[in-house]
């Protein structure tokens, strides 16, 4: 079988702007900041108090009763970005079910929140474990959720690679379709790190700021972190075409590379290649990209490298070529992250608006990036990127192109 074009179809998201794609991506577009006080169940010692986080939730207005008992905050925020998806893209479960259709989901963690919950209760309160537990907190249950919910028998499994899970899950599911090994994909990815346990790990890594995250910015002192979920519904071209499908945009290339260096420091040269692979996949050369969505965690090393990973494939280009991050908006949200940068990336691509980076103030010469600083800018996109770069030095990039009648 000849090798198939690959189309986006559908989208939904759960993040700290609420619940909706249109949501996350207005909330990107117009800089406006979903950051908050952490609230939690019980008091915590913490310092870092501010994150993106999913506020007035109520998954019982979403999820059928039956099935709530089996659901982490990180199934919940996946099954309404799912059901989502498939309305955005008109397609029923009955239409999505069988074993042409692929369930591919990333998360760093998985259930963190029930994990902990369960060690309160029989390490503190030594009570019982909620019998559930494990069916709850394994990350592979996130994907196994997705394919019961629509009935789909094709592959199914979870990816867990850090910060690039989503993309990573995003790219394997193009390339199941682009194979012939199925027809569509749901694919995406899930968080939710904002546990009083889950906080203080970070936040001993020195990696989070305690004032505003600042990515690309001189002054830059850490990011804020973000939950929430993000899904796509891919099809190959001419399966969306046979059902007059409207078409949001084409999922051209998908590119990773691993560093293989260090547990923590990334690599320029690593990222580099994920780049260099996503454009060589699409067909795209380095000239035709119009946007990128950055990493941009706003800490101080991975933005120098970043920078200098996109000076390595663009060249003289680098210095002009519109690239923001939108972490600021929603949050760092680990495994989710390059999926709800993504939903913001395909906003871009069909506004034809490059999404400000916020809270930006001073040029830093080892970021030589047009970063958008603090408003939007109207521009002209045909072919755009979102990156993904993770701990342990997981690198993966996507690669969007316009689809004209769109």
């Amino acid at each position: 079988m000849a090798e198939r074009k690959v189309v986006v179809t559908g989208m939904g998201a759960v993040s700290a702007a609420g619940v909706g794609a249109k949501a996350l991506w207005q909330a990107a577009r117009d800089g406006r900041p979903c950051i908050s006080e952490i609230a939690f169940p019980r008091p915590s010692r913490g310092r870092i108090r501010q994150v993106a986080q999913v506020r007035d939730f109520d998954p019982a207005a979403y999820i059928e009763p039956e099935l709530l008992p089996f659901t982490d905050p990180v199934i919940r925020y996946l099954i309404v970005a799912a059901d989502e998806a498939a309305r955005d893209a008109g397609l029923s479960r009955d239409a999505l079910k069988g074993p042409r259709t692929a369930a591919i989901i990333g998360t760093g963690i998985g259930g963190i929140t029930t994990t902990e919950e369960n060690h309160h209760a029989v390490l503190v309160k030594e009570g019982r474990p909620d019998p559930l537990t494990i069916l709850k907190l394994i990350p592979s249950s996130c994907a196994a959720m997705a394919s019961m919910r629509f009935g789909t028998t094709g592959p199914c499994y979870a990816i867990a690679s850090a910060c690039s899970s989503a993309t990573q899950a995003i790219g394997t599911g193009a390339q199941m379709i682009r194979a012939g090994l199925t027809d569509r994909a749901i694919v995406g990815g899930t968080e939710d790190c904002l546990t009083i346990g889950g906080m203080l790990a970070w936040e001993s890594l020195r990696v989070l700021t305690p004032t505003l995250c600042r990515p690309f910015s001189k002054d830059r002192n850490g990011m804020v972190l973000g939950a929430g979920a993000g899904v796509f519904i891919l099809e190959a071209e001419e399966i969306a075409k046979a059902r007059n499908a409207r078409v949001l945009a084409e999922l051209a290339g998908y590119g990773t590379s691993s560093d293989a260096k260090d547990p923590i420091r990334p690599d320029a040269e690593g990222a580099a290649a994920s780049m260099r692979n996503a454009l060589a996949d699409a067909g795209v050369d380095a000239e035709e990209i119009d946007y990128i969505n950055a990493h941009g965690t706003g800490t101080t090393i991975n933005d120098i490298t970043e920078a200098e990973a996109v000076r390595l494939v663009f060249g003289k280009r680098a210095p002009q070529i519109p690239i923001s991050s939108t972490k600021p908006i929603h949050g760092h949200a680990l495994g989710a992250g390059g999926a709800l940068e993504l939903v913001v990336t395909l906003g871009a691509l069909r506004e034809g608006v490059a999404p400000p980076t916020i809270n930006w103030r001073v040029a830093d010469e080892k970021c030589p990036v047009d970063a958008v600083p603090n408003e939007a800018r109207q521009l002209p996109l045909s072919a755009v990127m979102s990156n993904s770069f993770a701990f342990g030095g997981i690198n993966a990039v996507l690669v969007l192109r316009r689809v004209e009648d769109a």
